[in-house]
């Protein structure tokens, strides 16, 4: 319980420079992984996308797991610190790998290590923060999170050309920003003793979640399966004529962008409600959509990347704003892990149909589509959230 309002937990202080720190470290090897793959290793381009593929679902199915396991053991901390490890651990065996496969097992290891983390991770922010000022504390941690995605890339430009492109060396570096994190995590990180709920099984509280949650939970659905992977955006730069350099410097515009908006998004959703903020969001994020699909001139990418990190920053950090308002702290970890394994599913889903709409007609309809989903998520939104049913007491 934070003691004063309008205050950052000295928990989440912590937490969120970890993040930043694990982030500087990811984003340093993240973009470069398929460059290793391709050129070093000599692995066919299918390759890439199944290694990213088979590592972002099973990142998305382990926290709804390991959220289970947080909530029956009432520990947080020992999955958060555990999660940080296994990522500053694939950075090594990244410098290892002298094949794709083991690439594919140093990257598992580093979703891996997310999927044990995040719901455990959230569901400490939630209990280390008073209730009115939720949202400010998770557009902090997001903030710093996205700013490590800024520093990450940009560092690992400046060394790949000091290191004459030598990427093993590249990771042996990313090593140490990770490993700093994890001993933060360690010394610092405080948790309360709570006694373990006693529940055996793999199993969820549905009757303990109302349904405001469960609606949440379907809207979200509805609008992920629009909401295809950001390597479509970057493949709609190239197929407008933006050269790969470019595309990359765009990328990291977004998430400068992000990065600034994340705290503010926080406080705004403190104080008018992070429901108006999130339909927000998704009506950011279905203009940017349609806008993408409609564009002709490149340089129209200049404006629409960096209004889709406003979209990112309204609707990350505030969406776990808004359910940790719809549910008890003893299921928090849990809920938060089915609500991120359901968006994994639905991502998965949204990514095969952008595919096949790309590739059956053309680069603009997986945009086009993902903008109308938008709209009716937005909707119905609107229409069935108009009152939350609030479960947890005043922190």
């Amino acid at each position: 319980m934070v003691e004063e309002k309008k205050n950052i937990s000295a928990n989440v202080v912590v937490l969120g420079v970890v993040s930043f720190l694990n982030d500087v470290a990811s984003e340093m090897v993240y973009p470069v992984v398929p460059i290793f793959l391709v050129t070093v290793l000599g692995a066919p381009t299918y390759v890439v996308g199944l290694i990213e593929g088979l590592a972002d679902a099973l990142s998305k199915i382990l926290q709804s797991f390991f959220g289970i396991f947080s909530d029956q053991s009432q520990k947080r901390k020992p999955y958060v610190v555990w999660g940080y490890s296994f990522a500053t651990l694939s950075h090594l065996m990244m410098c290892l790998a002298s094949s794709w496969p083991l690439v594919m097992v140093a990257r598992v290891i580093n979703r891996t290590g997310k999927g044990i983390r995040t719901s455990s991770r959230d569901a400490l922010i939630t209990e280390s923060t008073d209730k009115l000022d939720r949202g400010r504390n998770f557009g902090f941690h997001r903030t710093l999170d996205s700013l490590g995605a800024v520093v990450g890339p940009l560092l690992s430009i400046w060394l790949l050309k000091i290191l004459h492109d030598n990427y093993r060396q590249l990771f042996f570096i990313a090593f140490f920003p990770a490993l700093i994190g994890v001993v933060l995590l360690i010394l610092l990180i405080k948790e309360q003793i709570k006694s373990p709920l006693g529940l055996k099984g793999l199993h969820f509280e549905w009757s303990k979640a109302n349904d405001s949650y469960k609606i949440f939970l379907l809207i979200s659905f509805i609008f992920t399966l629009g909401n295809s992977s950001g390597a479509f955006m970057i493949l709609r730069a190239q197929n407008l004529g933006l050269s790969i350099q470019l595309t990359i410097l765009t990328y990291v515009l977004l998430n400068s962008t992000y990065a600034v908006f994340s705290m503010p998004a926080g406080i705004v959703a403190d104080k008018i409600g992070a429901r108006k903020v999130l339909f927000l969001g998704f009506l950011v994020f279905a203009f940017v959509y349609l806008s993408f699909g409609a564009i002709n001139n490149p340089w129209w990418i200049w404006v629409l990347f960096p209004i889709y990190g406003i979209f990112l920053a309204f609707t990350d950090g505030v969406g776990k704003t808004y359910i940790s308002k719809l549910i008890p702290h003893e299921i928090s970890a849990s809920a938060f892990g089915i609500y991120q394994t359901l968006m994994g599913i639905a991502t998965f889903f949204a990514s095969t149909i952008a595919g096949l709409l790309w590739t059956l007609g053309n680069a603009r309809l997986p945009f086009y589509f993902g903008g109308i989903m938008a709209v009716i998520s937005a909707l119905l939104f609107l229409v069935l959230t108009k009152r939350i049913r609030v479960q947890q007491p005043l922190a």
